[in-house]
């Protein structure tokens, strides 16, 4: 029977899960703290030992009724890695009870240590909460002044598969030339655009297509109003546009259809159609209610069609904001210039945007130094629904980040100062709670390899990229372990941290400087780049696949009969043989069988023919055997000749 934790066997046996460690440990079974695992069936038999009280019979089922009528747990936001004394100002107890509770449990804390998720779980479910833990920039909410909204341009995020035209079409709205500057024809990250159609302007997402890119895929559909799928007329549905599908509907935003590259000669828009139907997508014409425009983004064909479509459904929508009240948004990308410092795209959801205003970014802050639109120009203000690059933070945060703007600097720099530490709370804690059993499972698995990677890139999307990637292979015999994540170049600190840790360096869409160069030859530190994310996948797999243990597999060469056996002086016995198949080869390896029995295997000593050392004898031939560390050859014994080669491992 599977083990499982204490707190999923009391959740399993609708038990509060003090009450089940009481009485495992009254009827003398050592449990040392709640992370312990306990084998379900023997928890069975100590809490059910009559059959009446089976974990099925009625009698404990009415039981069971009636404590759930009796225990309804009150809901209590609980923000991730609090300490014991906020954790006991919470939940109304003295923190010296709290301590005591946790004892109980098997945590031994202090009032000012972080409790784990665990902890807070159990512990809130004894004293009647059921505790949501939430992430820690989640507990502090700035108050938000109420203000009247406006009408605000729709923010379209462009997705589907690799190379089926999402930043040609781009490309053909704005007339620019942005397809050309991307390597490889694929987007390495997000763009974000603004365009103005008939005096009402449209905010643009590029998101990339490769699969490796699901997670910023995801984010541009969170933040959208409307996602125009785009799929080639001459290709049909692929994986990622399936993938674009699905983050559309869980953001629940409407999806446009373009069916592009309709100028190929292989172009079948009916088809297209056909097999979108089969993932709820169903024309308009067809009866359904999804708009579909076929469009060729090279010949500009239907273009207009497809903005007067995006405006109707925007239309429909009645897109507002809040204009006069705190800004907030969200972080599109971000990067870090070698002349500019921070650079991060940003896309203002409410208020307006100033340059001068002090803002929090996830874990980094600042005050706007300077705002870029999407041509390239210095604006002062960003409206709703307006992507700029803001410049003047003091590091780069990450993708997906929010920001909003608070009252001076000092503020958010103690915001972001108290975001930071709560994210190392959480960290140790996570780091704290690797269990025994953990451990014995790993040595159970086999010990396993690993390869330390630092990774460098020129956006926090592309790291995220390649890592979401790297997860996904598989590491069941070789462990990635990537030590350090950073954007821009890589320095001679990379790659003294490489030789330290004996890690791989690695940089994508970024160069290493002249000094990182001249250490990494110096310490013979692997520093690879890459500017297309499927050859550093390629290249990790080929990597791990160096780092995995050698695997070894035999190879007959032959059998060869012992007709008589001779005294050698200084030598030792040889062994007069025939070789009835194959060959034998003197640096093979061989297995005396007598009556069926394997009775000795070890190296060949010597083989002969005719006095004299040779290599190898064939089959048909007689030659003389000597086997290293072996003396009782008898006429009759087999001898099979074999090899053990390595194994090509995958």
């Amino acid at each position: 029977m599977a083990k499982l934790k204490l707190h999923q066997l009391a959740k399993k046996f609708n038990m509060d899960s003090k009450e089940l460690v009481d009485k495992l440990r009254k009827s003398g079974e050592d449990v040392p703290s709640f992370h312990s695992t306990f084998d379900e069936e023997k928890a069975r038999q100590i809490l059910f030992k009559e059959k009446s009280e089976s974990p099925h019979s009625p009698k404990l089922e009415k039981k069971e009724s009636k404590d759930k009528e009796k225990k309804s747990l009150e809901k209590l936001k609980i923000p991730e890695g609090i300490v014991v004394k906020d954790y006991a100002q919470l939940v109304g107890k003295p923190p010296n009870e709290i301590i005591k509770r946790l004892i109980e449990l098997g945590e031994l804390l202090t009032i000012n240590q972080s409790m784990s998720p665990e902890a807070i779980t159990i512990l809130s479910e004894s004293l009647g909460y059921e505790a949501e833990i939430v992430s820690p920039f989640q507990e502090r909410i700035l108050e938000e002044e109420e203000s009247e909204v406006a009408p605000r341009p729709p923010v379209v995020t462009i997705m589907g598969h690799v190379d089926h035209g999402k930043t040609t079409l781009l490309d053909a709205i704005r007339k620019t030339d942005v397809a050309l500057k991307e390597f490889g024809g694929i987007t390495q990250h997000i763009g974000a655009y603004q365009v103005e159609h008939h005096g009402k302007r449209i905010t643009f997402i590029d998101t990339p297509g490769h699969e490796a890119f699901t997670a910023m895929r995801a984010r541009g559909a969170k933040i959208t109003d409307i996602a125009v799928l785009v799929v080639a007329a001459d290709d049909g549905v692929m994986p990622q546009t399936i993938e674009a599908i699905d983050h559309a509907r869980a953001a629940q935003v409407p999806i446009i259809v373009a069916i592009n590259k309709i100028d190929k000669p292989d172009a079948n828009p009916e088809k297209v159609k056909q097999q979108l139907t089969e993932h709820g997508l169903v024309p308009e014409e067809w009866g359904g209610d999804t708009v579909f425009v076929s469009i060729s983004a090279k010949e500009r064909t239907n273009l207009e069609e497809l903005l007067e479509m995006i405006l109707l459904v925007a239309e429909f929508q009645e897109l507002k904001a809040p204009y006069k009240t705190r800004p907030r948004g969200v972080v599109i990308e971000s990067k870090l210039d070698k002349g500019r410092g921070p650079v991060v795209t940003v896309l203002v959801e409410r208020g307006v945007l100033k340059v001068g205003t002090p803002i929090v970014v996830g874990l980094t802050y600042g005050k706007i130094r300077a705002m870029i639109d999407d041509k390239g120009a210095n604006v002062e203000k960003a409206f709703p629904a307006q992507p700029v690059e803001l410049l003047g933070l003091s590091a780069v945060p990450e993708a997906g980040s929010e920001f909003f703007a608070v009252s001076d600097e000092k503020e958010a720099r103690k915001i972001a100062e108290e975001r930071a530490l709560k994210k190392r709370l959480i960290q140790e804690i996570r780091r704290k709670h690797f269990t025994l059993e953990q451990l014995y499972q790993k040595v159970e698995e086999g010990e396993l390899s690993e390869l330390k990677l630092i990774i460098k890139g020129d956006t926090h999307g592309s790291i995220e990229a390649i890592k979401d990637a790297l997860t996904k292979l598989d590491q069941t015999k070789v462990k990635i372990n990537i030590i350090h994540t950073g954007v821009g170049g890589i320095s001679e600190t990379d790659v003294m941290l490489g030789a330290a840790s004996d890690a791989v360096v690695i940089g994508f869409n970024v160069r290493p400087d002249q000094n990182a160069k001249v250490l990494a030859k110096k310490e013979n530190i692997d520093l690879r780049t890459y500017r297309v994310i499927y050859q550093l996948i390629e290249d990790i797999q080929v990597a791990m696949k160096g780092l995995l243990a050698p695997e070894f597999e035999e190879v007959e060469l032959g059998h060869l009969e012992v007709r008589a056996t001779f005294k050698v002086s200084k030598i030792g016995q040889v062994a007069g043989c025939y070789v009835s198949s194959g060959k034998v080869a003197n640096d093979a390896q061989a297995r005396v069988i007598r009556d069926g029995n394997i009775i000795f295997e070890g190296k060949i000593a010597s083989l002969r023919r005719f006095k004299e050392d040779v290599r190898e004898v064939k089959a048909g031939l007689e030659c003389g055997l000597r086997i290293e560390n072996f003396q009782d050859f008898k006429e009759g014994d087999e001898i099979e000749i074999f090899k053990v080669v390595e194994k090509k491992v995958t």
